[in-house]
């Protein structure tokens, strides 16, 4: 198996005949647009009660994404186990067995993995941002709307994004397990901490969740945040530094280490 597009086809078999990749696929859709329509209908309900300078600055847009917190942990998931599981089952000595060029391996494996899981991702953004706009009612914005379309495909790329560094973390690691305990919590606590800490705020915001989920704000210091030094744009591009850098990574101990 030689040509590029035939190993194209061997991850896209291994992946769907995977019952586990696709279920965390499907969480993380579930996940995204169950909590976000949920905390829409919370924010709906309490809107006269939030603070002034909050209301000043909703931005019903990233109120859509509420959900992406939790829903971004099972793309994580998702991209750990693509990369993982082969070193866990043994598949690693056969996969390059099959295709000894190890960079075309790697390349194959990723792109298709990111590609479901853009493709997922989108559906998510979208779904999350109608249903959301449908239960915010009066507070709602249209898709049409100023930077409103930027945001909503922001947020699926945002996720694609995420399984692809998650991809690139468990390359350099050669473990689920260990790339789980990592990712895992400095996505849902570590991040977050810091991010919300005075003396570690400046720090945080170059973090690859922190920076890359501005792409989904429409309403620059949405809910009362302190704006970053960066555009959606910038702040995007920062997460993709991260990705590249643990793409490189993974490559590089791919390339070097024995299966």
């Amino acid at each position: 198996m030689s040509s590029f597009p035939a190993v194209l086809k061997s991850e896209w078999t291994k992946i769907r005949t995977v019952a586990s990749t696709l279920w965390t696929l499907a969480a993380a859709l579930l996940v995204t647009v169950g909590i976000s329509a949920a905390l829409c209908a919370l924010v709906n309900s309490t809107f006269q009660d939030m603070p002034a300078e909050e209301r000043a600055t909703f931005d019903p847009t990233l109120t859509s994404f509420a959900g992406m917190t939790l829903g971004q942990l099972a793309m994580i998931v998702f991209g750990v186990l693509v990369v993982g599981s082969e070193y866990s089952s043994g598949m690693i000595r056969t996969s390059l067995a099959a295709v000894p060029r190890r960079g075309s391996f790697l390349i194959g494996k990723l792109l298709v993995a990111t590609g479901l899981a853009l493709v997922v991702g989108l559906v998510t953004s979208f779904l999350s941002f109608f249903l959301g706009q449908a239960i915010l009612g009066d507070r709602s914005i249209a898709i049409d709307a100023p930077n409103v379309l930027r945001a909503v495909i922001g947020a699926g790329l945002y996720m694609a994004m995420i399984a692809l560094f998650s991809m690139g973390v468990a390359a350099m690691l050669r473990s689920s397990m260990l790339s789980l305990g990592i990712l895992m919590p400095f996505f849902f606590l570590v991040s977050n901490i810091l991010g919300v800490v005075e003396a570690t705020r400046k720090v945080a915001q170059y973090f690859p969740d922190q920076a890359g989920s501005k792409i989904m704000q429409v309403v620059p210091g949405a809910m009362g945040s302190e704006p970053p030094p960066y555009g959606p744009w910038g702040g995007f591009g920062i997460m993709a530094l991260w990705t590249l850098a643990a793409v490189l990574g993974g490559y590089l101990v791919l390339r070097k280490r024995d299966a």
